[in-house]
């Protein structure tokens, strides 16, 4: 059985292709599954290996998930591991999502894709909606990298360019859905498939280690995705009795678009209004992140400490990366930046163990 569920007040329905928000809270909802396996008994390899946690629908795959951890050197004493997403199909994590995404769309019989993303999002989803045969409508800042641009529009994807702020794709995309009855809103932000596939995430890290949790995660934050599919995931295997602990997941924002971190010193419920400024990191600049009040949550349950870093911070954790054979684009070394804060800070202790996914492939920036 699956089901939609309100992350505040439990409200559900039946999943849907639609993004309609909990009638009470008005916030996005989450996807669930309740008749789990009773063991991992898993075949294949990959976001796919984990179909039975996953929605019900015919995979769309291009080889997605099944990325390596390594581990990481470091002066700390930490058992430290990197999880290498940006090796993914199209270089970033949001493969995970977008494979699920399209596949439970097109499940719908969905024919065009419409999203706003600031690159990564909108190349994942216009690569596997190529693959599944369908049309895709990315509705991006025209500050966004060339490089994920070129990406997009060579999966064969429509790219309309909005001036402004990350905000204003938003708004055009949603007007853009109501005028046009034939797109499809797959928003990576607000949709509960995309969050589902990142779960996957979560599985593959266990899985890896032994079934074995890790004491910290360390992620970037713009939208949340990230952070929320790992905290579910894990909290689906403590459910399951996999795993015996859900691990503490600290959030990283960039100094000049914090609205999460600020939260979190601030104790506040939702995330704090600030005026996104410039930043090296793209892909985290988003002053009003859709799920805020969802991660909040979620971080008060999983033990989050939330810290920001400079772009001089994020430019010298991406310089350090590459010296060390990992070429990775700035939001990719967001998390890496924050580590050292978090070490430095006492959150972090010496002998704990910790994994950070890196994100985005340094190709795509430029």
């Amino acid at each position: 059985m699956e089901r939609f569920v309100c992350p505040l007040c439990g409200w559900e329905t039946e999943p849907n292709p639609g993004l309609s928000p909990c009638p009470s809270c008005g916030v996005s909802l989450r996807w669930e599954r309740t008749d789990l396996p009773r063991g991992p008994a898993f075949s294949g390899r990959g976001v796919w290996r984990y179909r039975e946690l996953l929605p019900a629908v015919e995979p769309v795959s291009l080889g997605e998930g099944g990325t390596p951890l390594v581990p990481a050197p470091n002066p700390w004493g930490l058992d430290l591991w990197w999880k290498l997403e940006f090796l993914n199909p199209t270089g970033s994590f949001k493969d995970r999502g977008a494979a699920v995404m399209v596949a439970a769309l097109r499940a719908f019989g969905a024919k065009i894709l419409a999203d706003d993303s600031s690159g990564n999002a909108g190349a994942a989803l216009a690569a596997y909606a190529a693959r599944a045969g369908l049309r895709a409508k990315l509705f991006v800042p025209a500050y966004a990298s060339g490089a994920k641009l070129r990406q997009i529009e060579a999966y064969g994807a429509e790219l309309v360019r909005v001036l402004g702020t990350r905000s204003a794709a938003t708004h055009a995309v949603r007007n853009a859905c109501t005028a046009e009855p034939q797109l499809t809103y797959a928003s990576h932000n607000a949709s509960p498939y995309f969050v589902a596939g990142l779960q996957t995430l979560a599985f593959e890290i266990a899985e890896d280690l032994g079934w074995r949790v890790p004491d910290h995660l360390v992620v970037p934050v713009g939208g949340g995705g990230l952070f929320l599919g790992l905290a579910y995931g894990f909290m689906t295997l403590l459910r399951l009795g996999w795993v015996k602990k859900v691990p503490r997941i600290h959030v990283v924002q960039a100094e000049a678009c914090a609205p999460v971190v600020l939260a979190l010193r601030q104790g506040a419920v939702r995330p704090v209004s600030v005026e996104a400024g410039e930043t090296v990191a793209e892909g985290v600049r988003i002053p009003a992140p859709e799920r805020g009040q969802e991660i909040l949550r979620v971080a008060h349950e999983v033990g989050s400490v939330g810290v920001t870093v400079s772009d001089a911070e994020i430019l010298g954790a991406q310089q350090d990366l590459a010296r060390a054979g990992l070429y990775v684009e700035p939001t990719a070394a967001v998390a890496p930046a924050g580590l050292a804060k978090l070490v430095q800070a006492g959150v972090i202790p010496s002998g704990e163990s910790v994994v950070l996914p890196l994100t985005g492939f340094g190709l795509k920036a430029g």
